[in-house]
C-alpha cells in the first residue's frame, strides 16, 4: 500500500465531501475519505460500500478500512455474528462465511487470559450485554472485570451498539432486569451467561453458555479484576422448574436446552444453600434498553467514544493501537465500520481520542470504540465469491478468533 493525503489535512469539510461523492450506482453512499484523500471505493454488495485510506496521527500513519452501511435500503440487515455460544470464540471470517454476511468486523472485548487466576481457565466470552436476531445472549460483567482500555467517566460495562426493531442503529445500554423466586422468597439475579458474576450475587447460565467452566464467574471482584476466586460458592441446577441437583464448586459442560444453572458467590452462595431438590424455582430475565425504551434486534458491548457529536471528555490521548470502531450517522440510518491495518507500516495506529476525531471526519455523530489490537479484523465478499476475504492486515499476522462480531447482510 502507498501512503494517501492525509484524513485532517483536508480542506473541505465532510458534508461538502459527501455530496461531491454522491452515490455509487445502486449502492449506498460510500462517503467516508474527507476531500484530496487518496481512496479506493467499492461496491461490496446493494447498500453496503467499502473504502479504505490513510490517516496522519500523532505515532505515525495508520491506515483506514471503512464500511458504509445503508439501513435505508431494506435489502440490508445488521447482526450479532457469533459461533453458537457466548462461551466460545471463532474467526471473523469464519463466522461471516457460516451466516452468508457480505461484510462484518470483530466485536467486543472479552475474557482472552486468566493469567491471575492459576488454573482458571478463560472463557472467551465477552465483557458487555449481546443480542442476536432478538434473542438475549448475555448481561455485562461489573465494570472492574472487564478487559480492554479503561472506561471514559460516565461510561460502562451495560453501553452497546446495535440496531432497533426499528432499523435504525443507536448506542445506548443495556442493563440486567432478572429475579430467581424460590420458596424462600426472591433473590435478585445479579448475572447471565456472564463471566464474572457482582460479589455476593446469583447468576444464571443457560445453553447459550456453552461448554466452558463456570469457575471464572466467581472470580475477582467488582473492582479488581485480579483478585483471588471466592471460596465461598455453590451451584444448582434447575431443569423443569425444580432443583434437580447441587454442587459446591462450579461445574462445566454444556447447559441442556430447557435447563438453568444457578452460581452463587459469598452471600448468594448461602441463598442458594437453602434449596433442596424438588423444590420450584423460576428463574426471570431480561435486558432493559436506555436511554430509548425501543428494543434492540441485535445488541454487542461497545466503549462509547462519541456523542451528539462531540467526543467524550477524558479519551486516552496517548496510547496509541490497532483499533476497531463503530459510528452511527444520519439518524441511525446509517452505520460506519472501521478497522486499522495492523501490517508494520501502520501498526502504531490511533489513540482512543484519535478514533473519536476520525469517526467525527467520517460523518458519524455517536461512535464506539470496539476490541482492537489482534482482534481487528474486516472482512467483505465480493459479489460472486463463496467466501470472505479480510481486507486489513491483521497486526497478529493471521486472524484472532473472538466471540463476536458485526456482520452485514444483503439480499440480491
Amino acid at each position: 500500500m502507498t501512503h494517501r493525503q492525509g484524513l485532517f489535512g483536508a480542506g473541505r469539510s465532510a458534508l461538502t465531501l459527501l455530496t461531491a461523492l454522491g452515490t455509487l450506482a445502486g449502492a449506498a453512499l460510500v462517503g467516508a475519505a474527507p476531500a484530496g484523500a487518496g481512496q479506493t471505493r467499492t461496491r461490496i454488495a446493494e447498500g453496503v460500500g467499502y473504502q479504505e485510506f490513510d490517516i496522519p496521527a500523532a505515532k505515525g500513519p495508520a491506515h483506514a478500512h471503512v464500511l458504509t452501511v445503508d439501513l435505508r435500503n431494506p435489502r440490508v440487515r445488521v447482526d450479532l455474528l457469533y459461533p453458537g455460544a457466548v462461551a466460545a470464540r471463532a474467526t471473523v471470517s469464519a463466522l461471516a462465511d457460516a451466516t452468508g454476511a457480505v461484510a462484518g468486523v470483530n466485536g467486543d472485548f472479552f475474557n482472552i487470559t486468566e493469567a491471575q487466576h492459576p488454573g482458571v481457565e478463560a472463557t472467551g466470552a465477552s465483557v458487555g450485554p449481546a443480542i442476536a436476531r432478538g434473542h438475549t445472549l448475555k448481561a455485562a460483567v461489573p465494570d472492574g472485570q472487564r478487559f480492554g482500555p479503561a472506561l471514559p467517566p460516565g461510561t460502562s460495562t451495560e453501553d452497546v451498539i446495535g440496531v432497533g426493531v426499528d432499523r435504525r442503529v443507536r448506542i445506548g445500554a443495556l442493563a440486567l432486569d432478572g429475579s430467581v423466586r424460590t420458596p424462600q422468597g426472591r433473590l435478585p439475579l445479579g448475572g447471565l451467561n456472564q463471566y464474572a458474576l457482582p460479589v455476593g450475587s446469583v447468576g444464571a447460565f443457560t445453553s447459550d453458555w456453552g461448554s466452558a467452566s463456570r469457575v471464572r464467574a466467581t472470580c475477582g471482584t467488582d473492582t479488581e479484576r485480579a483478585a483471588p476466586c471466592s471460596t465461598d460458592t455453590h451451584e444448582v441446577t434447575v431443569r423443569g422448574g425444580r432443583v434437580v441437583s447441587a454442587a459446591a464448586r462450579p461445574g462445566s459442560g454444556p447447559v441442556a436446552a430447557g435447563t438453568t444453572v444457578l452460581v452463587g458467590r459469598e452471600a448468594g452462595a448461602q441463598q442458594l444453600r437453602k434449596l433442596s431438590a424438588g423444590e420450584a424455582v423460576t428463574v426471570r430475565h431480561r435486558l432493559v434498553a436506555s436511554p430509548s425504551r425501543i428494543p434492540f434486534r441485535f445488541a454487542l458491548g461497545g466503549y462509547p467514544v462519541l456523542r451528539y457529536g462531540r467526543p467524550l471528555p477524558g479519551l486516552d490521548d496517548t496510547t496509541s493501537a490497532v483499533r476497531t470502531a463503530v459510528g452511527v450517522a444520519d439518524g441511525g440510518r446509517r452505520l460506519l465500520l472501521l478497522a486499522l491495518d495492523g501490517a508494520p507500516e501502520y501498526r502504531s495506529g490511533l489513540t482512543i481520542a484519535e478514533v473519536a476525531r476520525v469517526l467525527r471526519e467520517l460523518g458519524a455523530v455517536h461512535g464506539c470504540s470496539l476490541d482492537g489490537g489482534g482482534s481487528s479484523t474486516l472482512v467483505t465478499r465480493e459479489p460472486g465469491a463463496t467466501a470472505v476475504a479480510v481486507r486489513n492486515n491483521p497486526s497478529g499476522g493471521v486472524e484472532r478468533r473472538v466471540p463476536n462480531g458485526i456482520g452485514i447482510f444483503s439480499r440480491p
